[in-house]
């Protein structure tokens, strides 16, 4: 049986450290207290500081503990901090796709929407925050299931329920098309949750490349698709392009 891993066991040691001491610690004292060279220190701590785990005050450049160890236990980024992170390009993805915008995350088998941007035509419309909807019959979860799959149920497990006589209903088929979903970077839904209206759906990334919501286009099946059932390409170019940006930010803010 392979040894444990040692600068795994030296991270856990400086966490540990930085956890039962209640001021923040420079590097020589981290460095000393656990008996490391000054750079092996500094490589490990600054690892677990660009990563969230540590903390670095600017006045002092000492380090602590990180909010991020605080959010393992709670599945991730909180709901409202990633809305507040992704408002703005959800707004702008409105406006440069003529389509309403969803933002979604993994709940118990469903996908919960977290923030919900009316498209901008004036039409009639009801807010959709808070909702639960299937993961299997709408393209944020189905964005969910392919590139968060640790967060969410495997396909063999969910209750593959019709919704309209397009919903994906064997376990054989939605896997093509999460498959399909990982290739292009993208999930797409075809009037599958409610008749004549689709969607596509890409993931938001934080640190380390975890997938930890989806952002989406909704609207009518014959705005969104082609000839051929191709996602019109402005369509996905804006829709990804405001996956990245929104991602670049959580990352930034680790």
């Amino acid at each position: 049986m392979p040894g444990s891993i040692q600068s795994i066991e030296r991270a856990a040691a400086m966490l540990r450290l930085l956890g039962s001491i209640d001021r923040p610690l420079g590097l020589n004292e981290i460095a000393a207290a656990l008996d490391l060279p000054r750079p092996t220190a500094h490589g490990i701590v600054r690892t677990l500081r660009d990563v969230g785990f540590v903390d670095q005050e600017l006045a002092s450049a000492r380090y602590r503990l990180g909010s991020a160890l605080q959010e393992l236990g709670s599945g991730g980024w909180d709901r409202h901090d990633l809305r507040g992170r992704a408002m703005n390009w959800a707004d702008s993805l409105a406006g440069s796709s003529g389509l309403a915008v969803h933002l979604g995350v993994a709940a118990t088998g469903a996908v919960r929407l977290v923030h919900h941007v009316f498209r901008p035509d004036g039409s009639h419309q009801r807010i959709r925050t808070g909702e639960e909807q299937p993961l299997h019959a709408t393209a944020l979860g189905k964005c969910l299931l392919a590139f968060a799959p640790v967060a969410t149920p495997p396909a063999r497990d969910l209750d593959l329920q019709r919704w309209t006589g397009r919903t994906c209903t064997t376990v054989a088929a939605l896997e093509a098309q999460l498959a399909l979903a990982r290739r292009r970077g993208w999930a797409s839904e075809t009037g599958e949750y409610e008749p004549g209206t689709g969607g596509a759906a890409a993931p938001l990334r934080a640190s380390g490349g975890i997938a930890v919501g989806a952002i989406g286009i909704v609207g009518p099946v014959e705005e969104l698709y082609g000839i051929g059932g191709e996602l019109r390409p402005s369509l996905a170019e804006h829709l990804v392009g405001a996956a990245r940006e929104i991602s670049a930010a959580l990352v930034a803010s680790r």
